[in-house]
C-alpha cells in the first residue's frame, strides 16, 4: 500500500500569510506532521492563473452566494442594503471577484504536500475555512480571526491564510494546474521506516 503514502495535495498560502511572515509557520505544522513539501514557489498570480483555479460556474458562484445570505441573516444584516442585490447569483459574482482581488495583491506561496492522507492531513491543519469557526492549535485558528461578516461588510475577501485542497481528485487537478510534472521532487524522509 505504498500508494498511500503517495498522496498529494496543493497548499496556497495566501497573500495575508505571506505578508505576516508566516510561511515558515505553516511549512514547520505540514512537516511536523510526517508530511513532505516535494515542490515549492513564491510567485505572484494573476487574474487569468485564478480564473482556471476558482470556478465561474453559476451553480458554484450561486452556493457562494447563498452562504452570504445566510451570513446576513445570522447577524441581522440587510444584503441588499449592504451590497445592493439579494440574488445569490450577483452576490456570488461580487464574493468571487473580491477573492480574485484579494490573491492579487501580494505574492503567494505554492506546495504540493505528500504523504500518508495528505489531504486530509492538510485540511485539519488548516482548520476550518472561516478562521472564527477555526479550532485553537489549528493554522487558522490560532493564526487569523477574520469572519464572512466582517469580510462581507468590507466588500472585501476572508483572510484566511491558506487554500488546501478538498479531496483527491481536486487536488490532481490544482496540482496539474500550477505545477509541470518535472517539477515535483518526491524523495523518502529520513523517519519514514519508524513511522509507517
Amino acid at each position: 500500500m505504498s500508494h498511500l503514502k503517495e498522496e498529494k495535495t496543493l497548499v496556497l498560502i495566501k497573500p495575508d500569510g505571506v505578508k505576516r511572515g508566516l510561511t515558515g509557520e505553516i511549512i514547520k505544522r505540514i512537516e511536523q506532521r510526517g508530511l513532505k513539501v516535494i515542490a515549492l514557489q513564491m510567485f505572484n498570480a494573476t487574474k487569468e492563473d485564478l480564473a482556471k483555479h476558482y470556478s465561474t460556474s453559476p451553480d458554484y458562484l450561486r452556493s457562494i452566494g447563498e452562504k452570504t445570505l445566510s451570513t446576513y441573516a445570522k447577524y441581522g444584516l440587510d444584503a441588499e442594503k449592504e451590497i445592493g442585490t439579494k440574488d445569490s447569483l450577483e452576490i456570488g459574482q461580487k464574493v468571487h471577484g473580491w477573492l480574485i482581488d484579494f490573491m492579487t495583491s501580494g505574492p503567494i506561496v505554492k506546495m504540493v504536500i505528500q504523504g500518508l492522507h495528505a489531504v486530509e492531513m492538510v485540511r485539519k491543519l488548516s482548520g476550518a475555512t472561516m478562521p472564527s469557526q477555526a479550532e485553537m492549535g489549528t493554522i487558522r485558528g490560532d493564526f487569523s480571526v477574520d469572519s464572512a461578516a466582517l469580510a462581507n461588510a468590507q466588500k472585501r475577501a476572508v483572510h484566511n491564510l491558506v487554500h488546501a485542497s478538498g479531496t483527491v481528485p481536486e487536488a490532481e487537478v490544482e496540482i496539474a494546474l500550477w505545477f509541470k510534472k518535472n517539477e515535483l521532487c518526491p524523495y523518502t524522509r529520513a523517519e519514514e521506516d519508524i513511522m509507517f
